[in-house]
């Protein structure tokens, strides 16, 4: 407990800005309109792919016989790549929505 509570003393500035960033987070996401939620939240998804790039780094730095930072270098990527691909699908599909009709 002693641990947790010096942890807490030596970081107590850091914790603060992570606090303060929650609550700034939610007022600002609260303010954007509905019509807006799905680009912002498929273009924040390809942002995402710096997770690609650290998960590459972290595979790359892995010491030999490193199974666990292999295997989750491998996740971080698989699933940096699946969030990064949905995100354009999805600003591409609502994209579509907002062109001209195609007439038949």
């Amino acid at each position: 407990m002693e641990q947790l509570a010096g942890f807490f003393n030596s970081n107590y500035h850091l914790i603060t800005i992570v606090i303060l960033s929650v609550f700034l987070g939610i007022e600002v996401i609260s303010r954007v309109p509905a019509v807006l939620h799905t680009p912002l939240m498929s273009g924040a998804n390809a942002i995402h792919g710096v997770v690609i790039i650290g998960a590459i780094i972290v595979m790359g730095e892995a010491k030999e016989g490193d199974f666990l930072s292999l295997g989750l270098g491998f996740l971080a990527v698989l699933l940096g790549t699946l969030n990064v691909v949905g995100g354009f699908v999805v600003t591409d599909r609502m994209l579509e929505m907002f062109g001209k009709k195609k007439k038949k």
